[in-house]
């Protein structure tokens, strides 16, 4: 009888244990990081984490890409055993079509139908937008020691044109092309973290620009933003929104800047993210994947 009431217990306690595994490998979630693997890393500047040390092995020096950029993060943070990193400093969107430099290939050429995720942060250097026309504005503030707003009196609307008329289609093509040849992949586009005060405040010191034409920089970064988020809405990609980013701006101080200044800053390249922005970016994308 003893004997019995063993094996009867034995085997109530192995369909408990079998369906309990049932319930958790169907439960939401469960199978996600397999899910996601391969993943594809692509993008520009600040997908490649320019300025922060130590740099890529595998790449060009050119392309200043980091081993602790938020591609490379998300992949630690996901443990996925399959991880292409394809991003490189300056590339714009014909990068993906075309080799950026004789030893890249195209950076679609890394993604097929067996991509699981993809991440990307592009558009800003289409039409020579945001960094080129920030250092630009500051060419001209320096010039007036940081009075008026003549980055604005000299180009007027013409980037923000560009980044409507121009970026928008290009990102947008982008996009469905990588959902082309990627049809079940979740692809994330990352928006740019804020670079200049939300207040339209001033750091001359850190960052020359004419006091007047700061909010002019912040709304050609806002439409930037904007048009990458209509892109990623408009192809079924997951926009990463860095809202989160305000007031941790290029002019705040060491320890609360994500992004680092044109001077005095501590990357080797300026104006792009530190690591704790790397870090903060990949936070978001992680959040938006999940």
């Amino acid at each position: 009888m003893v004997n019995v009431v063993r094996t009867q217990i034995a085997a109530v306690f192995a369909t408990a244990l079998t369906a309990g595994l049932a319930l958790v490998a169907a439960a939401p979630g469960a199978q996600a990081t397999p899910s996601l693997s391969p993943y594809v890393a692509m993008g520009d500047s600040y997908s490649a984490g320019s300025g922060i040390l130590p740099l890529d092995p595998n790449v060009t020096p050119v392309c200043a890409r980091t081993t602790r950029n938020y591609p490379n993060l998300v992949a630690k943070s996901l443990g996925l055993a399959s991880f292409t990193d394809v991003t490189c400093g300056d590339a714009d969107t014909t990068h993906f079509y075309k080799k950026q430099y004789p030893s890249l290939t195209p950076q679609l050429d890394a993604v097929n139908a067996d991509t699981k995720l993809v991440t990307l942060t592009i558009g800003g250097n289409n039409n020579n937008t945001l960094i080129k026309v920030i250092a630009a504005c500051m060419s001209a503030g320096t010039a007036t020691l940081g009075q008026g707003n003549p980055c604005e009196e000299i180009y007027g609307g013409r980037f923000v044109d560009d980044i409507q008329n121009k970026t928008y289609p290009d990102v947008k093509k982008t996009l469905a092309d990588i959902r082309a040849k990627a049809p079940s992949a979740k692809v994330a586009i990352v928006g740019y973290p804020q670079i200049m005060p939300a207040d339209n405040s001033n750091c001359f010191l850190k960052m020359p620009m004419a006091k007047g034409d700061v909010p002019y920089i912040n709304n050609i970064q806002a439409t930037l933003n904007g048009v990458v988020k209509r892109a990623a809405d408009e192809t079924g990609a997951t926009f990463v929104d860095m809202s989160s980013s305000v007031g941790h701006d290029a002019c705040k101080p060491i320890g609360t800047r994500w992004v680092e200044p044109a001077v005095w800053g501590v990357n080797v390249v300026p104006i792009h993210p530190n690591a704790t922005g790397m870090q903060k970016m990949a936070d978001q994308v992680l959040a938006a994947i999940r």
